[in-house]
């Protein structure tokens, strides 16, 4: 029976690193200290986020859609997983960007309404 690595420590929360790896089928083992990338310190929620945005192409409205949540749900979750990836985002201020705005709507990525409230910034 084979189980999904664990990745973080449960008693600090530090990440874990592989000391041994084993070929179930030679019997081969490598000992040293190899570590995990970085999508393996993803939680399972949002590595099955990234997987319907992949489905979905990035289409933002088929997320939705696939997923039963909101514009504003959709891009929260996407942020959340840029940052556990280690990632900065750009500014992060209240500011509008009107364009994008508009682009996602006349896309149908964002309904009038959604867009509506963005711009009044009520995101």
């Amino acid at each position: 029976m084979s189980y999904p690595a664990i990745t973080k420590c449960s008693v600090c929360g530090e990440k874990l690193r592989i000391t041994c790896l084993h070929c179930i089928k030679c019997n081969t083992q490598y000992q040293g200290s190899f570590h995990f990338d970085k999508f393996s310190y993803l939680t399972a929620e949002q590595k099955y986020f990234i997987e319907v945005f992949l489905k979905c192409r990035g289409n933002i409205k088929e997320v939705e859609k696939e997923l039963n949540i909101s514009y504003p749900t959709v891009r929260s979750r996407l942020n959340d997983i840029i940052r556990a990836l280690g990632y900065d985002l750009p500014s992060e201020s209240p500011q509008v960007n009107k364009k994008e705005i508009i682009d996602s709507l006349s896309k149908g990525e964002i309904t009038y309404e959604e867009a509506m409230k963005m711009i009044k910034g009520k995101e």
